[in-house]
């Protein structure tokens, strides 16, 4: 039932009314629902089933759930939330209006109520289009350190260049292996500045130039990277940059300020995750790249007590009235 064929009020008369919808069940959203659904607010959790984290076979630096799964991860949150009498559905949310509440639209054919909303949609990886990379992601292709540095450590690195910005994860990277080659691919030396290469000799690696052709697997792993020129340089390990791109489209028809950054333009919030559109909050990746799953965890929670002070001071002052 689209949205354009009834008014909102027709829509809303006919829907189920909820006090909280959730639109993502990855680390921000149910943690947002676990916190609402112990504060006694009617939630609902929309899920795609798309988690940036997917391609990982665990996920590091979270407290207590260090090298835990992601799946088994989420597997555990949406147990949690259930004994809450938090709702999950596999759906997504197609169209959101705003009225007196939001009228939220679900691709399969559902329309409910919210009083509130908190965006939880994440962002989508688009990775460099060099054969192999996309099909190793998350297993010898990596991309954050702190996710994953340890596990590869002391291994021989290598960083391929997508931007000017691959200077620093190459540096970075050093921390975790004293054998790094930076490969520039689609990095012209002349973009490198002074300051770079004398900080990427004082870290101890080595810039290749030329473009990267594909990599070298052996027995399922990663052996080596191949250059267009036919040389390959053996590496176990190769670091890649993904291209950001944020789940916004919500926000955006929502009518949320945005703000770019060098990862793309992400909602502007408020400390406890609230947009420049009254009622909806945000958290987790679909407020910035940088939220890894901890950070997500602890932006939902922020989101979900701030929502259920607004609605105790919405109810009250409601009742003043009458």
């Amino acid at each position: 039932m689209a949205l354009e064929r009834r008014s909102l009020a027709e829509v809303v008369t006919m829907t189920e009314r909820y006090a909280v919808v959730v639109v993502g069940g990855g680390a921000a959203g149910l943690s947002a629902a676990l916190v609402l659904g112990r504060a006694r607010q009617r939630t609902l959790v929309v899920d795609a089933g798309e988690p940036r984290n997917a391609p990982a076979a665990h996920m590091q630096g979270y407290l207590s759930r260090d090298g835990m799964p992601p799946a088994e991860f989420l597997a555990v949150g949406r147990e949690e939330i259930a004994r809450y009498g938090v709702e999950l559905v596999r759906d997504r949310v197609v169209e959101v209006a705003k009225g007196g509440d939001f009228a939220v639209v679900l691709a399969g054919g559902r329309t409910v109520r919210a009083r509130r909303l908190v965006v939880a949609t994440g962002l989508q990886d688009e990775l460099p289009a060099v054969p192999g990379v996309a099909e190793r992601f998350g297993r010898d292709v990596l991309h954050c350190p702190f996710c994953h540095g340890w596990e590869v450590r002391d291994q021989p690195f290598g960083v391929l260049g997508t931007s000017p910005n691959s200077v620093q994860q190459a540096l970075m990277v050093s921390r975790w292996s004293k054998d790094v080659r930076f490969f520039l691919h689609a990095v012209a030396e002349e973009e490198l500045s002074d300051e770079d290469l004398r900080r990427l000799a004082a870290a101890g690696v080595d810039v290749v130039p030329g473009e990267v052709a594909g990599l070298v697997t052996e027995d399922d792993r990663l052996t080596g990277v191949r250059l267009a020129d036919g040389t390959t340089h053996t590496r176990s390990v190769l670091f890649v940059a993904p291209h950001a791109v944020p789940r916004t489209g919500l926000l955006e028809r929502l009518g949320a300020e945005l703000h770019e950054t060098p990862f793309g333009a992400y909602p502007v919030v408020d400390a406890t995750g609230l947009t420049t559109v009254p009622g909806v909050w945000a958290a987790g990746n679909a407020i910035g790249f940088g939220e890894q799953v901890v950070h997500a965890a602890s932006g939902g929670y922020r989101a979900a007590a701030a929502i259920v002070g607004d609605l105790l001071m919405a109810d009250l002052d409601a009742a003043l009235r009458v």
